[in-house]
């Protein structure tokens, strides 16, 4: 493999992994409950998550999946429902602390949790193994063996994704003052939770994923 597309792959990464998403919400959220060790620990779940599915993608079995409406529909909505859980969960929270005529505390998230819903949220959705499966082979050589190229092209994109998180979770640390203050909590966790709960609309309704 050239050093061209080597480049390349690696500026594709890049761009996909800053772009702000899924994982970014749940990093956010994981801080505002937690702090920068909970959203530290979540984010190495969802880098769990994605060296499952460039794993999967190396040993040809998102392919099976790509092939499969079945299988893939059945990954789809499984995906769904945990993120309309997550967020619809966090809203009920938020509205009824709210409501209550002495307000709870604020959800807390522990490590364990945010490592458990970081890892659970990325190998629940399928668009991850497709995107490996898309990607990999415009830059894998045509000839020779490409495992171990696979391999570091996955390893590559799962390691900037890892100094991203650590990135977001410093930013989200610094503004802590900020967001941990009893309102802006509120909004910020009511706005976090839509944002999954449009997520989890979004995959399931997405039925061209695959394609």
């Amino acid at each position: 493999m050239s050093t061209t597309a080597l480049l390349a792959f690696t500026t594709a990464a890049l761009l996909l992994t800053i772009t702000p998403g899924l994982d970014t919400m749940m990093l956010l959220r994981m801080v505002l409950g937690g702090g920068r060790r909970t959203g530290l620990v979540g984010g190495f779940g969802t880098t769990l998550g994605c060296l499952v599915w460039g794993a999967a993608s190396i040993a040809g079995l998102t392919a099976l999946l790509m092939a499969s409406q079945l299988a893939y529909d059945v990954v789809r909505y499984a995906g769904a429902v945990y993120l309309l859980w997550l967020g619809g969960s966090a809203l009920w929270k938020s509205w009824r602390g709210a409501q209550a005529e002495k307000p709870t505390e604020a959800p807390t998230t522990t490590p364990v949790q945010a490592l458990r819903i970081g890892f659970t949220t990325n190998v629940l959705n399928p668009k991850i193994g497709v995107f490996y499966l898309s990607l990999l082979p415009q830059f894998l050589p045509t000839s020779g063996e490409s495992t171990g190229w696979a391999a570091l092209l996955v390893g590559i994109h799962v390691g900037i994704g890892q100094v991203w998180q650590i990135v977001v979770v410093w930013l989200a640390g610094r503004a802590a003052v900020v967001l941990t203050r009893p309102r802006v909590r509120r909004w910020t966790e009511r706005l976090t939770a839509s944002v999954l709960v449009g997520f989890g609309l979004k995959v399931a309704f997405d039925s061209g994923a695959r394609g």
